[in-house]
């Protein structure tokens, strides 16, 4: 959520965001409802700063005297309006935070203009894509894919994009999770297992209601949503407390199963690996003092390229521009990998920069050394990493002549022995 100060004090700086973000907000009602909304809370206020003055001359007063009963009647008439006034102010709450909750985050000013993914803008390449996967090709096209890899039997049990990984599928999967969590907790992460299902409240804290509704998975009797990211339950851990500044910089890490329903994808974005309605990732999150949180983005974003170093992989860093940058970002970093066997980038990683805006909404704040105030912190998260992507680039870059497939060194110690079988 926006610090209010600033939509009520530079409406324009907000609007700018809007426009730099692409994004179809009416900032004109929103601004009318909390000029209504402050206007109505004054009224309320000045009527119960009366009450009280009222309350106060009436205990001054002889009881049964002419004054007193005037007093009491002034008291009853008083209280109606306030009760009144209570009643409208209420009626006008939902609406009003409704508005402030539809408000973006600010992007960054080193953030790039742009409106579509083809205006990012690269900051950083590893490697030379395909120079080194001579037999490459689309992993669904592999021979023997099927069988670790059992996309129609998960159709049939649950839907599209919920594949069974079987055998060596499920053997590296486990293996890729288990690497990434173990250099994040030697990154100095503390690793959490949350829930895997939070509540809308926890949603609304870190921007995906209202916003993401069409894309997340919600249950019926109880109004849960699984979880799209561990970011949503990680991020929660600290709403409403508050922290010593001497904690600061949090780091944990999470591996969950993701769920997102990934409406309105469709052609060979969603073949085989590329986009899964479930799907593991490991997910690093900070909370962190408001000086440091850039300099605490770029050490996420090392970390997270790290991971592909030791993995092999090609890769680029992508600065996204103001149009594909999101509603709760501040800054972010996409992480992409090379698909040899598709000849295109695949995203693996975000990195990202919420600044305050998490933090207002979750109320997460920490008491400053100095002043003993509560202030907000700010909030930072980071795929270390997402597994289906790097498992396509993994299964393309490093298919073999014989149809094996290689697992890189740093890999093969998790993954029990040096080559994925098909057979």
């Amino acid at each position: 959520m926006l610090d209010p100060k600033i939509l009520r004090e530079s409406p324009d700086v907000v609007r700018a965001a809007i426009a730099k973000k692409h994004l179809d907000v009416d900032l004109d009602a929103a601004l009318a409802l909390d000029a209504r909304w402050r206007a109505r809370l004054g009224e309320t206020e000045a009527l119960r700063g009366r009450q009280k003055a009222a309350n106060n001359e009436m205990a001054a007063l002889k009881k049964g005297s002419p004054e007193f009963l005037a007093k009491v009647q002034e008291l009853k008439a008083l209280s109606a309006q306030v009760k009144e006034q209570e009643a409208a102010l209420a009626a006008l709450e939902g609406p009003w935070r409704g508005a402030l909750l539809a408000l973006p985050n600010l992007p960054h000013a080193s953030v790039p203009e742009g409106r579509t993914p083809a205006d990012n803008v690269v900051q950083a390449t590893h490697g030379a894509p395909g120079a080194a996967a001579p037999h490459a090709r689309p992993h669904w096209e592999i021979p023997g894919f099927e069988r670790c890899f059992d996309f129609a039997r998960g159709a049939k049990v649950t839907g599209a994009g919920f594949p069974f990984y079987i055998g060596d599928g499920a053997r590296l999967v486990r293996a890729l999770v288990q690497f990434f969590l173990d250099a994040a907790v030697a990154a100095g992460f503390q690793e959490i297992a949350p829930p895997v299902l939070v509540n809308a409240a926890s949603a609304t804290a870190v921007g995906q209601l209202p916003d993401k509704e069409g894309q997340m998975y919600q249950t019926v009797e109880d109004a849960f949503y699984l979880v799209p990211t561990a970011e949503t339950p990680l991020t929660n851990f600290f709403r409403d407390e508050i922290l010593e500044e001497a904690a600061l910089p949090v780091c944990r890490c999470a591996y969950t199963p993701c769920f997102r329903r990934e409406a309105g994808s469709y052609g060979k974005d969603v073949r085989g690996l590329n986009r899964l309605h479930q799907f593991d990732k490991v997910e690093l999150l900070k909370w962190v003092h408001p000086a440091t949180s850039y300099d605490e983005l770029e050490s996420l974003r090392a970390h997270a390229e790290s991971l592909l170093r030791r993995l092999e992989l090609p890769y680029r860093v992508l600065l996204m521009c103001g149009g594909d940058l999101g509603f709760a970002q501040s800054k972010k970093y996409d992480l992409e990998v090379w698909s040899a066997g598709q000849q295109r980038w695949l995203e693996v990683s975000s990195c990202s920069n919420f600044e305050s805006f998490q933090a207002r909404r979750a109320q997460i704040r920490f008491r400053a050394r100095e002043t003993g105030r509560p202030e907000l912190v700010h909030t930072l998260n980071g795929s270390g990493l997402a597994v289906p992507r790097v498992l396509s680039a993994l299964l393309e870059n490093n298919l073999q002549a014989d149809g094996r497939v290689r697992v890189p060194d740093a890999l093969a110690g998790y993954f029990g022995k040096p080559h994925l079988s098909f057979t």
